[in-house]
């Protein structure tokens, strides 16, 4: 399965999204999706299934317990493939950041000239 189609599912990004603030059980992840999107543990499992042979999630055995976490070399590879689109979208970022610099300053401008 390519990379944008496991992360083309809603489901999927949540799961990664819980995952990236650092390890949790199976359990726990279940609890969340189910609670967020609605749908059975069996059917969180089988996302958790796709994300792990799709290279996203690792997991380990701690007793009974099944930990997951996220493995960053698919993230970084979809990083790398969009590497060549980023020139269509960091002028405009740069030119955002330098307008709420500008708008910051202004503010502190006012407001030391305000004060008597």
């Amino acid at each position: 399965m390519h990379a944008f189609d496991v992360l083309g599912d809603p489901v999927r990004r949540r799961i990664l999204e819980l995952l990236a603030d650092g390890e949790r059980s199976s359990g726990e992840v279940a609890a969340v999706v189910r609670a967020e999107f609605g749908i059975s543990q069996p059917a969180v499992s089988q996302h958790l299934k796709v994300l792990r042979d799709s290279g996203f999630a690792v997991v380990r055995a701690e007793g009974t317990r099944r930990l997951y976490a996220v493995d960053a070399a698919p993230l970084r590879e979809i990083d790398d493939w969009l590497d060549r689109f980023r020139r269509f979208w960091t002028p405009h970022l740069d030119a955002l950041a330098t307008e709420i610099a500008r708008g910051r300053r202004a503010r502190r401008n006012d407001d030391s000239g305000s004060e008597p």
